[in-house]
């Protein structure tokens, strides 16, 4: 599970989910956290991190199909997230209006950045990190926010 750290000033956490069953563990996990976007206005960026062919991601994006498509990645990337202490080159999507969606690949799984409105992509240009909530539990004091309506729609008893 990624979460931002540190988060950007005055942005909050607000909500995790995460897609799997029983038998299988979490094959995908979702961070929420909404702040101020850095162009003015308020922004949300939900972070998905997912096993290859999941399609948690793509659904949040609004892209058909489980994956970001063929050829996402010609090309230098558009970003790179700081993600535990290594580059991950992430490459813009293009996931219609009023979204920036960017994808890359972190520890062999997918990383999905998608933040809205689509201005708040500039948040990716100012050296986002990413710490893995699985390597380190102890010493991170986030804040916490409502929950962010976009993954309250997803986690609703009528979408499961």
């Amino acid at each position: 599970m990624w979460v931002p750290w540190p988060l950007p000033t005055a942005w909050v956490i607000t909500g995790y989910a995460h897609a799997g069953d029983d038998r299988t563990g979490a094959v995908a996990t979702v961070v929420g956290c909404s702040g101020p976007a850095p162009l003015g206005g308020a922004a949300d960026l939900v972070l998905v991190a997912e096993s290859p062919g999941v399609g948690l991601g793509a659904r949040l994006a609004g892209l058909p199909g489980p994956d970001p498509g063929d050829g996402f990645d010609d090309g230098p990337p558009h970003a790179k997230l700081d993600a535990a202490g290594h580059p991950a080159p992430m490459w813009n999507v293009d996931a219609g209006p009023g979204k920036a969606v960017y994808v890359g690949e972190a520890k062999a799984a997918w990383i999905w950045a998608i933040l809205w409105p689509s201005a708040a992509g500039v948040l990716l240009l100012e050296n986002l990190g990413l710490d893995d909530l699985v390597d380190r539990i102890e010493g991170i004091e986030m804040p916490y926010g409502a929950l962010m309506p976009r993954l309250g729609e997803l986690t609703s008893p009528e979408r499961r």
